[in-house]
């Protein structure tokens, strides 16, 4: 009897690849935030700008995202102009660019980054099915003490598991 192949089957036996691209992270972020929560995005581009990240150019240190009428832009992000576009083609590096959220998910970080005074930081740039998303992160910022407090617990777990690990193998 001949198996039904799943929506995901096919795109895997059409060549498409679903895992992710990174192009870009904002490795700071997680340092500088704690991450309540996190959102996929897509963004509006230009097409030399796609052609750019395929390239593999984008630089999103320091980026955020802002709650602007209704709509949630993104600043920060410089993503230097294609090399073959000439003219008419080339595009702003450093311009804000529209993300894509539906309106009940705009509407919910507003009112939450209004309400406990959070910060909507880039994570992540990635292709995903040839499309490029945005990973952001709701967050609250941390000060300079708790940004070593969590160094220290990052760091003691890591040492707790390297002493498992050697007790287990019998070298303690």
């Amino acid at each position: 009897m001949p198996r039904m192949v799943t929506s995901s089957e096919r795109k895997n036996v059409n060549g498409r690849n679903e895992a992710r691209k990174l192009i870009a992270s904002n490795r700071r972020a997680r340092r500088d935030y704690d991450i309540i929560e996190t959102f996929e995005t897509g963004i509006v581009l230009s097409g030399s700008e796609v052609k750019s990240l395929r390239e593999g150019h984008a630089q999103v240190a320091d980026s955020y995202a802002r709650v602007i009428n209704g709509q949630i832009w993104l600043d920060g992000v410089h993503i230097p102009p294609y090399q073959n576009a000439h003219g008419i083609g080339a595009h702003d590096p450093d311009r804000e660019r529209k993300l894509l959220l539906h309106r009940r998910e705009i509407d919910k970080l507003s009112h939450t980054i209004q309400i406990e005074h959070l910060a909507l930081v880039l994570l992540s740039m990635y292709f995903k099915e040839g499309r490029v998303k945005v990973e952001l992160g709701l967050g609250r910022g941390r000060k300079k003490g708790d940004k070593r407090q969590a160094m220290a617990e990052r760091d003691s777990k890591r040492e707790m598991a390297r002493a498992m690990v050697r007790q287990a193998k019998g070298r303690d």
